[in-house]
């Protein structure tokens, strides 16, 4: 088992994207819906090792709206990872809200709860993206702002107005796109790219980026 790393600089918040789980079924022969379970298990090892290096917030692309165009075996195998994930998170202690469309048909009833407000009061924060999407979290701001009777900042109006700019974003399956991960907190964070599939997670791959991340000049625009 990899041993607790210390770095010199950590990122306080990191964005996770764990794609390529029907990649990983696909190679292994199983069916598609095999690859969210197995990447559930080791999300679950991911967010205890962000815990004991002491990062402060982590947000994990769980599924997005564009997601729910899948078979439905696949999206209830997806939203039941995601419930797991979330159920096991709060029972780590941490500081949890799931950001997501939850008057949506395909949004798991068992996580509006979570919807709607912060859960726990741990250290480290956690967001889960559940039937997420950009253009709806730039909507609502949207909305939100026009109606206001007191001027305040675009960002305060958005659904995900409690999630803290985010500082590194790592994703896990080769791909170079953000694919509409919270588009206001990622507009200066640094991006690193794991090529192996997610349910292939080992520590190492993380300690990469984290240490490829303390060689960044972070200036944000300055």
């Amino acid at each position: 088992m990899a041993k607790t790393k210390t770095f010199s600089r950590l990122p306080k918040h990191v964005g996770l994207i764990p794609d390529g789980n029907r990649r990983w079924a696909k190679n292994q022969g199983l069916d598609p819906i095999e690859g969210y379970a197995a990447g559930l298990q080791k999300g679950l090892v991911m967010l205890d090792e962000c815990l004991k290096i002491g990062i402060k917030e982590v947000s994990v692309y769980g599924f997005t709206m564009d997601n729910t165009k899948r078979p439905r075996d696949q999206r209830e195998a997806f939203a039941f990872a995601c419930v797991k994930f979330v159920e096991c998170a709060m029972e780590r202690g941490v500081s949890l809200r799931v950001i997501g469309d939850h008057t949506s048909p395909v949004f798991p009833p068992t996580l509006i709860e979570h919807a709607l407000k912060r859960h726990g009061e741990g250290d480290m924060k956690v967001n889960i993206l559940v039937n997420y999407g950009w253009n709806w979290d730039l909507q609502t701001a949207v909305s939100a702002q026009a109606s206001a009777t007191e001027k305040r900042p675009f960002q305060d109006h958005l659904a995900s107005h409690d999630v803290s700019r985010i500082d590194l974003v790592v994703r896990w399956g080769g791909m170079r796109r953000l694919s509409g991960f919270l588009p206001v907190q990622s507009v200066y964070a640094d991006f690193f790219v794991v090529e192996e599939l997610w349910p292939d997670y080992e520590h190492e791959q993380f300690y990469e980026a984290l240490r490829w991340y303390q060689k960044q000049d972070v200036t944000l625009g300055g």
